[in-house]
């Protein structure tokens, strides 16, 4: 693991994040344009960065250390699944699906490529990108079920296999299998719009950070939830990886990803199925927060023991 390197990867985050609430207060990011930038991230920068983070040599040892963290991530949903229906069960209902989604659903696939890439390189990012597959499958189907009665199993489905992350991580599959190289000008191009995703997540996430605003966003609920997302999650999956003997790698992104903040598009789901949207921003905004100070410290953690 490159330690080093992650304090200046965070210092770098916070003055990308500082730059997107200076830009969204001076409303050259508008709100319209928020949404814009989400289309942008989701469609084209995290899948170009997913096919990249592929293009590295196949072998066995990587075959195997990659099912492994696809197997912690498929128990992780399925540990985040029991707690949130345990923790959160007298909460009134806006409140409620707010925090199950939350606690399902972490702010991964916005901040895990770039952190998982600082900390252990191109190897990183492939590990982020395979364990991402079960949480994004998860966001449109389970997720979408904390906010809605009954879901179209049908739509859910078609949301998911035409889902531009999981496309990329298809053909991302297909190319290492094969040893598949694109041609140069292609691969250039994907690389560069890749390259992008840590600097335009960064500004999208801040310019949320300035909607939100501070007052009242501490609160025991709060907090309550930024424990469990960030230390409790976190610290059961690394209890997992020490049991079971987890490539040290494969095991550092695991932790790493299992400690994100709640995910973006919490916020947007309330909003669009009459959730507490002001409850929900403060839990994106307060976790994110907080993430920043948490994961030197589980960096540290992962350093020592795996």
């Amino acid at each position: 693991m490159e330690f080093k390197g992650l304090f200046d990867l965070q210092f770098m985050m916070f003055l990308l994040m500082g730059t997107g609430m200076f830009l969204r207060k001076k409303n050259i990011i508008t709100k319209e344009g928020r949404g814009v930038l989400t289309d942008l991230i989701i469609n084209v920068l995290l899948p170009c960065n997913i096919i990249t983070a592929f293009s590295i040599p196949f072998d066995r040892s990587l075959l195997v250390s990659g099912f492994q963290i696809l197997m912690v991530s498929l128990f992780l949903q399925l540990f985040c699944a029991a707690v949130s229906a345990f923790c959160y069960q007298k909460l009134p209902k806006k409140q409620r699906m707010i925090l199950q989604y939350g606690t399902v659903c972490s702010n991964a696939g916005f901040l895990g490529n770039p952190v998982a890439e600082g900390l252990y390189g191109s190897l990183g990012l492939l590990y982020a990108s395979i364990y991402l597959i079960p949480q994004r499958i998860v966001m449109w189907s389970a997720g979408v079920s904390y906010f809605t009665e009954s879901p179209d199993k049908k739509e859910v489905l078609k949301k998911v296999l035409r889902h531009p992350c999981i496309i990329a991580v298809e053909i991302g599959i297909l190319l290492m299998a094969a040893q598949y190289r694109l041609p140069l000008f292609l691969s250039k191009a994907v690389s560069s719009l890749g390259g992008c995703t840590t600097a335009i997540t960064m500004l999208f996430i801040g310019s949320g950070l300035a909607d939100a605003g501070i007052r009242h966003m501490v609160s025991k609920l709060t907090v309550s939830y930024c424990l469990i997302r960030l230390l409790f999650i976190p610290s059961a999956v690394l209890a997992g990886c020490l049991m079971f003997s987890i490539d040290p790698a494969a095991g550092g992104v695991a932790v790493v990803l299992a400690a994100m903040p709640a995910g973006s598009t919490t916020s947007i789901l309330a909003a669009k199925y009459q959730g507490d949207e002001t409850f929900a921003a403060q839990c994106v905004v307060l976790s994110t927060l907080a993430s920043m100070a948490v994961l030197p410290l589980w960096c540290v953690v992962i350093q020592a023991l795996l």
